[in-house]
């Protein structure tokens, strides 16, 4: 059975859920008063503020401007698909933005933008695995499960080039 801590952090776009495993961050999600999650058949989830501290504070110091990048530990879970795309997104520079197009080409399936947008949507760890730096092929917003809005101002926030909503 493996245990899970998580915690409520309240940010600017928010209140969020981090979950953390042993290996790293697993959950960065939105929270809709949802989490955790029922105990699975191999998962307890535990609540704990200490467990989270560093990543909380990392956090921090991304939406007050001083961190670009996260330096701890990732613990991804998805298909092989899902991971390649994942990684694409971590590989976008902050205050940058790159098209579902563009990602699908990063992982080798050039046809790939709608599952690429897909993988997204599955995406466990809001914010520090970028779904947010992606936009449809026209500049505008789309598709992210915190809402335009919160898409936006994270896009603002790294000062990205300006983009309109779909």
């Amino acid at each position: 059975m493996e245990t899970l801590c998580y915690a409520r952090v309240q940010s600017p776009v928010g209140s969020l859920i981090l979950g953390v495993s042993e290996k790293g961050l697993r959950a960065l999600e939105f929270d809709r008063g949802q989490f955790p999650p029922k105990a699975g058949k191999s998962t307890v989830w535990s609540q704990s503020e200490r467990a989270l501290a560093d990543y909380a504070y990392q956090l921090a110091e991304y939406f007050a401007g001083t961190r670009r990048e996260f330096t701890f530990r990732l613990d991804l879970h998805g298909t092989d698909f899902q991971l390649e795309c994942w990684r694409a997104l971590l590989s976008i520079p902050y205050g940058e933005t790159r098209t579902y197009a563009d990602v699908a080409r990063a992982v080798g399936r050039l046809h790939a933008y709608r599952a690429v947008g897909m993988a997204n949507n599955r995406n466990p760890i809001a914010i520090v695995v970028p779904c947010h730096r992606v936009i449809a092929s026209d500049g505008t917003l789309c598709g992210y499960g915190g809402g335009l809005d919160v898409k936006r101002r994270l896009l603002e926030l790294e000062g990205a080039r300006a983009v309109r909503a779909a």
